[in-house]
């Protein structure tokens, strides 16, 4: 029943890679807690006290709330599956509840460093080094996610509009615009790439990008700055807040995002306010 909840989430309703293969591993650790806690009990017939005894113990175990509401989530999609193909009877999520997520805002790269790390960081002219550099310029100079940048191909940048077409979660398309610096950066990088691989970046090897290197590539970089976390969602974050900062409109950066709700924009208001804070603090005598 899983395999055929995973295709129906693949085929139907088009999930992306990263969350079929998220709920595939939830829905396996689900099964796993069954099979020792509750020996006698399959997944058709388990109930809400069931469930929730589960979340107890992923709470007791101190794993992370948002991973927590992230399995509720899985089981939800799971057995609303279910119910639909009439395996059960009755959903025994409908119940659950979501816990409470610690508000923190999203870390992000101040822009005199960043203007450090890419203008005056000096990236070897070989192919590693160049590819580097585009990984580092395409995640700051459009806010797209890793998987978007991996799935790049050369096809997707046009030149003379200066954008680049991403296709985003649930293969929804959009169009980005790129400045005439990482245009430029383009050019360079492809005048050095040794291979036909039809994706724009690749690895050494010419095969595809994979979700580690680019991690290794961003955290190498990110390392050279003054940010706690490196990852490439720092530089996602770090586009958005340097666009709000700069008085760009919330709807406009959240097309440019992929965003398909206005909420999950917003958290990057809050750097922005924090940043007015603290002009308001060194500026005003009464602060």
């Amino acid at each position: 029943m899983i395999k055929t909840f995973l295709k129906y989430i693949e085929f139907e309703k088009r999930y992306s890679k990263h969350t079929i293969i998220s709920y595939h591993t939830d829905l396996q650790q689900f099964k796993n807690f069954l099979a020792t806690i509750y020996p006698e009990l399959t997944l058709v017939n388990v109930d809400y006290r069931i469930l929730r005894s589960w979340i107890v113990s992923l709470v007791d175990n101190n794993i992370e709330n948002t991973s927590i509401n992230r399995k509720i989530a899985s089981l939800r999609s799971f057995y609303k599956f279910l119910l639909k193909r009439d395996h059960i009877q009755e959903d025994p999520t409908w119940k659950l509840k979501v816990l409470k997520k610690s508000k923190k805002l999203p870390q992000f790269v101040n822009e005199d460093d960043m203007a450090k790390l890419l203008d005056q960081l000096t990236f070897e002219n070989d192919f590693p080094g160049q590819r580097d550099k585009m990984v580092m310029e395409m995640l700051y100079g459009t806010g797209i996610r890793l998987s978007e940048l991996i799935g790049l191909s050369e096809n997707d940048v046009n030149f003379n509009n200066e954008t680049i077409k991403v296709l985003g979660k649930r293969n929804k398309e959009r169009i980005i615009p790129f400045s005439k610096s990482l245009g430029q950066s383009i050019k360079e990088y492809l005048s050095v790439k040794n291979n036909d691989n039809s994706l724009l970046i690749t690895a050494d090897n010419g095969e595809a990008l994979y979700p580690m290197l680019v991690y290794r590539i961003v955290k190498k970089y990110l390392s050279l700055v003054n940010v706690d976390k490196k990852s490439p969602h720092v530089l996602r974050h770090t586009y958005a807040t340097h666009l709000l900062n700069k008085g760009a409109e919330l709807n406009a950066v959240k097309d440019l995002l992929g965003h398909t709700s206005l909420a999950a924009t917003q958290v990057y208001t809050h750097n922005s306010i924090e940043k007015l804070k603290t002009v308001f603090k060194n500026a005003h005598p009464k602060a």
